[in-house]
């Protein structure tokens, strides 16, 4: 991989400019949900981000055409891996804290592999196992050891919607990858987020006739926190991760992730002034080692990795 990166840098710098981008997302999201209703900040995301998508996913189909018999699966993905996960993921980190909602998503590798083990028969290894037990275990010890002790801040709820984000994510993408056989990963992206956009479409107008004047609250940094998850997260971090991947590997691709808690824990305080407790500090240890040894040897566990948050 070193030799790799001194002779073609590009792609290597293409998968952590993408990572750096949705680590940073997680503050960004929290920030802009101050602005913005939750499902109107969703609908306005992904109907920007389906525009931009749009001419590229007119172009793929010219040469795939969509199956019907494929519409339902696509749908349900888009309602998994957009729809209820971005529903949870922003319900819970107006509850939470950045650093502990980006340290419990790295339980998704090992939730890939636990579904993918019990539902598509993949081999798991004794070492999988005892890396996704403590890795659950550090997960634990972040959500509710705090209640245990006293020291929560309540953010229990909080805590729990990230890990439901998290299942729906890995849920949808299980079910994506049999069409991932027929169909690239930009046209199932351009669906889902299709999908996303119709399926906020309904709640954003509710939150509007709850508190029409909220337009006029908006701010400039809300704008700008709609502008970076629009065409930073959504669309160009997209890309950035397809580019490189296809010029490295899933193994190599997916080692990049687990920049993203250090970017959003280093984001989170010194913009939100958020701060690391012991018992954070101690479950996040549990989860960083049980990610490593339960996505050991596992090398094409969530080929669709992103576009979550």
């Amino acid at each position: 991989m070193s030799s790799g990166i001194l002779t073609k840098p590009w792609p290597y710098l293409a998968l952590l400019i993408a990572h750096v981008i949705w680590g940073a997302n997680f503050v960004v999201a929290k920030v802009t949900l101050q602005e913005f209703p939750p499902h109107t900040l969703a609908f306005f995301r992904f109907a920007l981000a389906s525009l931009l998508l749009a001419p590229f996913f007119i172009a793929q189909t010219k040469k795939i055409k969509i199956k019907t018999a494929d519409l339902p699966k696509l749908v349900g993905v888009g309602i998994l891996m957009v729809t209820l996960n971005i529903t949870f993921f922003f319900a819970g980190i107006e509850r939470t804290t950045v650093i502990n909602a980006s340290v419990l998503t790295l339980i998704i590798p090992m939730l890939s592999v636990i579904l993918s083990w019990w539902f598509l028969r993949e081999h798991i290894f004794i070492i999988n196992l005892i890396g996704i037990i403590l890795g659950l275990l550090g997960a634990v010890v972040i959500v509710g050891l705090p209640e245990l002790t006293g020291s929560s801040n309540g953010a229990l709820i909080g805590n729990v919607l990230i890990i439901m984000a998290a299942v729906s994510w890995v849920v949808g993408a299980m079910f994506s990858r049999k069409l991932l056989k027929t169909y690239s990963s930009l046209e199932i992206t351009a669906i889902i987020f299709m999908v996303g956009t119709i399926t906020f479409f309904i709640p954003a107008t509710i939150e509007y006739f709850q508190d029409p004047g909220w337009p006029a609250r908006i701010t400039s940094l809300g704008l700008l926190g709609l502008t970076y998850m629009t065409l930073l997260s959504s669309v160009s971090a997209y890309f950035l991760f397809e580019w490189g991947l296809s010029r490295t590997s899933v193994v190599i691709a997916d080692l990049f992730q687990y920049i993203e808690p250090f970017i959003a824990t280093t984001v989170a305080i010194l913009v939100l002034g958020e701060e690391i407790s012991l018992i954070f500090l101690a479950g996040a240890i549990l989860i960083a080692i049980g990610v490593y040894l339960g996505t050991f040897a596992k090398q094409a566990h969530h080929r669709l990795h992103h576009h979550r948050h």
